[in-house]
């Protein structure tokens, strides 16, 4: 008995220690990367708001661009999506771009509302070629709005979003070509910002450039542009709020700085047509496509020597639609954890290989241990006090220790991600708006956190169980009027 509890002591040190251990070194990387973010901003802060934006429209340099909106039953934001590139004020502030929308089998009436609404006619013999391109499931027909000649409708058999995404890439005829979701709407300046970087950077390739994705649920959007910005009431979108905050302002910078990008949002981001369809395009039967798809790039850009950059742009900005009850968060957290192992066991060759350079040796790794198995270890430190507290060998020092650790690893974390892009962007109009983000942010440890860990860990077992996930249901209440 005594020997069993002597191996039980035994094993709650060791895990203690490696908790606080690995709690140490996140809280540090995290800073790191909050720091380079300041750095950022405080270096471009206000500049969104000056006129050298506008140069880009005239100059010589400024590539023509395709915009593809994959459209799965989005009947109830795709109209304002659209509204947000193509009309009056909202157009988008571009010189020279086309607007796809593909419709992949929707069984609402999202084609039938894009029709209407644009006045589609049929384009006869106009065929989406596969040869040199990327194979997709069949096209039905082929749109052409009457009111907006720049924008084209592609109606075909459901194949799921990268295959959606593919059929648009193939049909897209520049140079390169901008990925946004179905119920995303737009800054009409957004896409001289994000593509600012490429159309600077004559002397070094740009492969693909994000944006930066902010909540609209609670704000008031009409015909596609956004007219008042208010924070939601509901502490699930607030939480959310904080969580893109820190999520796309200082992680992304960070990872960013030193060409370690593996993610750009599906919501919001632009690539270069021709190598992504060097390399295959968008991966069928994937969860997570997005993050699949920039890793590749990075792996082909290493082996094939290009030299080419994958970048975070903060000022653009797109608007979107955030889960507002539990259920459909838990599917969507479970969802994008499914999505992120995916991308790294596809590629786990990369894994720790000098070969790759940094992404195999920084950022697969940082990805691997923090974001994968980082809610595992979480919940082993939360376990590890619970077990402390019963075995009657709780270390009330270590305790304190760790719990602030975790305090500091989300709560105030958060909190400098809000004060960050507040003095940035000052999109919160009232005191109370941001008074209430940085109380919900000091909580997050404390109920939203866990909370997420739970689902992360639910989806790192099934993993384990070979359990198959689809993408589940986003119901969506609609943006935009």
């Amino acid at each position: 008995m005594n020997k069993g509890t002597d191996i039980l002591n035994f094993l709650f040190i060791v895990v203690n220690e490696f908790v606080f251990f690995y709690l140490v070194v996140v809280c540090l990387f995290y800073l790191s990367l909050f720091l380079f973010a300041y750095s950022r901003v405080k270096k471009e802060k206000g500049l969104h708001h000056i006129e050298p934006y506008k140069s880009l429209q005239r100059s010589a340099y400024t590539v023509p661009l395709s915009v593809i909106v994959p459209a799965y039953n989005e009947e109830a934001g795709v109209i304002g999506s659209i509204l947000s590139l193509v009309t009056g004020s909202g157009r988008l502030d571009y010189p020279e771009f086309e607007v796809i929308v593909v419709n992949d089998g929707s069984t609402d009436a999202t084609l039938e509302k894009v029709i209407h609404r644009f006045k589609m006619v049929p384009l006869k013999n106009k065929v989406i070629r596969h040869k040199n391109g990327i194979f997709t499931q069949p096209i039905r027909a082929i749109y052409q709005s009457e009111t907006y000649p720049y924008l084209f409708l592609i109606d075909k058999a459901n194949g799921g979003k990268s295959d959606a995404l593919n059929a648009g890439i193939n049909f897209c005829k520049y140079p390169y070509f901008a990925t946004i979701d179905g119920d995303t709407v737009l800054e009409p300046d957004s896409f001289l910002k994000i593509m600012k970087p490429i159309i600077e950077n004559t002397d070094e390739e740009i492969l693909a450039t994000g944006g930066n994705v902010l909540l609209a649920n609670g704000s008031t959007i009409a015909h596609g542009q956004l007219k008042e910005f208010k924070l939601s009431r509901n502490p699930l979108i607030i939480m959310q709020t904080i969580e893109y905050m820190r999520a796309f302002l200082t992680g992304r910078i960070g990872l960013s700085r030193e060409n370690l990008l593996l993610i750009i949002s599906g919501a919001f981001g632009v690539f270069k047509t021709e190598r992504v369809i060097r390399v295959g395009g968008y991966k069928v039967g994937t969860i997570g496509e997005d993050m699949e798809l920039v890793v590749r790039l990075h792996k082909r850009n290493l082996e094939e020597q290009w030299g080419a950059k994958i970048v975070y742009v903060a000022d653009p900005i797109c608007y979107t639609e955030a889960p507002e009850d539990l259920s459909v968060l838990r599917t969507q957290r479970v969802r994008w954890h499914r999505g992120l192992f995916e991308s790294l066991w596809t590629h786990k060759a990369m894994l720790f290989n000098p070969k790759y350079k940094r992404i195999g040796l920084v950022a697969m790794p940082y990805f691997l241990f923090v974001e994968l198995l980082g809610p595992v270890i979480e919940l082993l430190g939360y376990i590890v006090v619970v077990f402390g507290f019963f075995m009657d060998s709780l270390n009330v020092q270590y305790s304190i220790a760790l719990m602030m650790l975790m305090v500091i690893y989300g709560s105030f974390l958060s909190m400098g991600a809000v004060l960050l892009e507040e003095w940035r962007l000052g999109k919160h109009q009232t005191l109370k708006e941001l008074n209430w983000l940085i109380f919900f942010a000091l909580t997050e440890t404390f109920w939203y956190r866990p909370l997420l860990t739970f689902w992360r860990v639910i989806a790192f077992l099934q993993i384990l169980r070979g359990k198959q996930h689809g993408w589940g249901e986003m119901k969506r209440k609609g943006i935009s009027a």
